[in-house]
């Protein structure tokens, strides 16, 4: 991440804005990335609440047996990771870390709410594993290739439609296997968890893909960069 601000940030009209203030939009041209860089921002605190988020679905599922509200608490953080980024170019509080902490945090909400689903059965297991190793193989190649130097890889409009997808279809598994719905009530969300699933997974295949090819040209471009720069 970028350096650290000063105790205020000065704005060209003269006016400071607290070094520690959540929604602070400059209204002024030129102040540049570092006006915005900072850990302490509305959009990374939205994304630590999710985080924390992640023991109560487990607390929901293992310690209470109820799949319903587990179900819909796993969705609803799923649901949300819209928000922290809208919030982040709404106030221009984009940052270094934040570029790469909500991705990861994204990325720990789905395999920690997989391997959940695999644990109690609640969804086909040729999904599940599917997906599951689907993410810890991109996620390896990710580190690997950015530890060799390859440029930051934004996320793809095909992985975003794949991973909502997914994000909702075990959700809807869990909300099917429900004890105190009703079988009409339980087969419904069944449906809908396969209306989800089926086009997550190929779209998830599909961005998996695209990032192992735009991986490799990330590597070449970071090496190049770093050349020069020699």
């Amino acid at each position: 991440m970028a350096g650290t601000l000063p105790d205020t940030t000065a704005t060209l009209t003269g006016v400071a804005a607290p070094k520690h203030q959540l929604i602070h939009k400059p209204t002024e041209e030129g102040l540049g990335e570092m006006s915005v860089d900072r850990l302490v921002t509305l959009p990374n605190a939205i994304t630590t609440v999710r985080a924390l988020c992640i023991p109560l679905f487990l607390w929901l599922l293992f310690g209470r047996d109820s799949w319903g509200w587990a179900g819909f608490t796993l969705g609803l953080l799923g649901s949300t990771d819209w928000v922290d980024g809208y919030v982040a170019r709404r106030f221009n509080q984009t940052s270094n870390f934040g570029k790469m902490y909500d991705p990861t945090v994204d990325r720990l909400l789905l395999v920690v709410g997989i391997v959940s689903v695999i644990a109690v059965g609640a969804a086909p297991g040729w999904f599940s594993w599917t997906v599951l190793v689907r993410e810890v193989i991109l996620s390896v190649f990710v580190i690997a290739i950015t530890a060799l130097g390859a440029k930051r890889m934004d996320v793809t409009w095909i992985g975003k439609c794949g991973a909502f997808a997914n994000m909702g279809a075990f959700p809807a598994f869990l909300l099917a296997g429900e004890s105190t719905f009703r079988p009409a009530v339980q087969t419904g969300w069944r449906v809908f968890a396969y209306l989800l699933a089926i086009p997550g997974l190929v779209f998830s295949m599909i961005a998996f893909g695209q990032y192992l090819v735009r991986g490799r040209e990330a590597l070449a471009e970071g090496r190049s960069e770093a050349s020069a720069i020699r």
